[in-house]
């Protein structure tokens, strides 16, 4: 396949790209020069969507970018700064679609769980009601909705993406050091649910749906065992060696994250039922596994 990639620099789109060598790919980055130095050479890379009259020469279009989410407190700049690198990059390769003559046959586009918001012990499937509550399911019904626009050209997926496990960088590597030095705990009460998924079954399940036409509209990328916050916290620690005895109250997450400290309190019990029943298989169903793995990769680079 000829793919473009926007948010191919990441952690999810480069090991995409490093993984999957049989396709050919363009990717929409701010700064070529960097992205040079981290991805293969065969990739091809574009600094602007307006290069691109259409999409004609494109088998399909993976869209992954955007702000990061977790790394900063939310302030009402960095709130729009989160919505419009994701919405308006989304609204020009729409446009794209909807220019070209012969449009790529799948577009996967980004999503996370988070479009559910506080559901507690409750089971979350891609039938559940979704509304908006709080700013990350304003932000993600509005990314859904705006992808959803180019349905009539193509064949859309929504990829509701849970907490990522890798070696390297995202979720994982932000809780290593304190759990390294027998610092980490609990979150609040604990009971929220975290719903995971390790990175190779994440781009696993990406190449499974560019090709597998029966999926559409949204689907969970979650391993199919989410895990309450005391449960994801003892499994870390034991990957580690560690102990885990540290808990941090609500109060001082609020005080520290502000109006963020909802992606680490929510709970979302998150259940991958798309791809489970269209057959594909996880790697790392369990969170023991996922965690040991990462750690060990983490350790040995």
């Amino acid at each position: 396949m000829n793919i473009l990639i926007t948010g191919g620099t990441g952690l999810i789109g480069s090991a995409f790209i490093r993984q999957f060598d049989d396709h050919q790919y363009t990717v929409l980055t701010r700064s070529p020069a960097q992205a040079k130095i981290q991805l293969p050479p065969y990739v091809q890379l574009i600094d602007s969507l307006e290069r691109l009259d259409n999409l004609d020469d494109f088998d399909a279009v993976i869209n992954l970018a955007g702000a990061a989410i977790i790394d900063k407190r939310w302030s009402d700049e960095r709130k729009q700064e989160i919505c419009n690198s994701r919405w308006q990059l989304t609204e020009q390769l729409v446009t794209l679609f909807a220019r070209s003559t012969k449009p790529p046959a799948v577009f996967l586009s980004g999503s996370a769980i988070g479009v559910y918001g506080h559901h507690g012990n409750d089971e979350l499937t891609e039938d559940s009601t979704v509304q908006e509550t709080d700013f990350p399911t304003k932000l993600c019904l509005r990314w859904e909705d705006i992808a959803r626009r180019a349905e009539p050209y193509t064949r859309v997926v929504l990829l509701r993406t849970g907490i990522v496990l890798a070696p390297k960088g995202g979720a994982l590597a932000k809780m290593l050091l304190p759990f390294k030095l027998c610092l980490g705990g609990r979150i609040g009460s604990g009971e929220q649910y975290m719903s995971w998924i390790h990175y190779q079954d994440h781009i696993h399940a990406m190449r499974y749906l560019l090709s597998e036409s029966s999926l559409s509209g949204p689907v969970n990328l979650v391993a199919p065992n989410p895990q309450t916050n005391s449960q994801f916290t003892q499994a870390l620690a034991k990957a580690l060696g560690r102990i885990a005895i540290f808990p941090v109250p609500k109060q001082v997450m609020q005080l520290l994250l502000g109006e963020s400290a909802c992606l680490l309190l929510d709970s979302q019990k998150v259940l991958p039922k798309k791809l489970l029943n269209s057959g594909f298989k996880f790697e790392y169903p369990h969170l023991a596994a996922a965690l040991n793995n990462a750690v060990r990769s983490k350790t040995n680079q």
